[in-house]
């Protein structure tokens, strides 16, 4: 719930459509990475998959969106982010979906293990999105709705347990594409959720000098994020087309 005198937050709308476009592109890029994971001939390979899939979902559908979305966010004081807690976000995204590929990839599906690894992947998720929100610096103090922040948690975890279950049920790119524009609007539903839980109360004290912040930044994570994932997507389907000649 707002907080009387709580700073507004007005979105950039080119920065909320290039945090969208990013997720839909990692959500996508993670789906065909994921195919290698049940298919995996060896213990490396299959670990290879788990870690590709994790960055991409992770550390492009989940954490570039989010970062992007709340660079998005303007406000009247100035605002900049802690590098090192952004890190430990991001690193908690990836983590965290690469504990829930490795799980629900592992052995023959199973709903009662993809509950398990959607709970993991969604709770770090979550984690990923506060802590992100924790290296805010800024001249106000941040208070949470505890209701909408609880759901948010259960968006995550849901939003985590279907792209879990997408990962390794579907097959085709008209499928994956389809997919990948859902979990895209899914992953930006867990964080204006989560946007709507804070509100901003000013304190009155100078602005907060050093971190990152800035629309240009927004925009630089945005195509450094998508040259990654598209040359991890061209290899992938590279490999595949290799391996389908030596088959014929």
């Amino acid at each position: 719930m707002p907080h009387d005198h709580a700073i507004q937050c007005i979105h950039d709308p080119l920065l909320v459509v290039l945090s969208y476009l990013v997720s839909v592109l990692g959500a996508f890029t993670a789906l065909q990475v994921a195919i290698g994971i049940p298919a995996a001939r060896t213990q490396a390979q299959r670990r290879m998959a788990i870690v590709g899939g994790g960055a991409a979902m992770g550390g492009g559908a989940i954490w570039a969106m989010h970062f992007i979305a709340m660079l998005a966010c303007r406000m009247d004081v100035a605002v900049a982010y802690d590098p090192g807690l952004t890190l430990l976000s991001a690193l908690m995204a990836i983590g965290a979906c690469m504990l829930g590929l490795s799980i629900a990839g592992t052995g023959l599906f199973s709903w009662g293990k993809l509950a398990v690894a959607g709970t993991c992947m969604g709770l770090g998720v979550a984690a990923m999105h506060y802590t992100g929100m924790a290296a805010m610096r800024m001249p106000a103090t941040a208070h949470y709705d505890a209701g909408v922040v609880a759901l948010s948690v259960v968006i995550a975890i849901v939003a985590s347990a279907a792209a879990l279950w997408l990962a390794f049920n579907l097959r085709g790119w008209v499928q994956m594409l389809g997919s990948a524009l859902v979990m895209g609007v899914a992953v930006c539903g867990m964080h204006y959720t989560g946007m709507y839980a804070v509100s901003f109360v000013p304190t009155g004290e100078a602005a907060v000098a050093g971190g990152m912040g800035g629309a240009y930044l927004g925009m630089g994570v945005f195509m450094v994020t998508t040259v990654l994932l598209s040359a991890m997507l061209v290899t992938i389907l590279l490999r595949r087309q290799r391996r389908a000649a030596v088959t014929i």
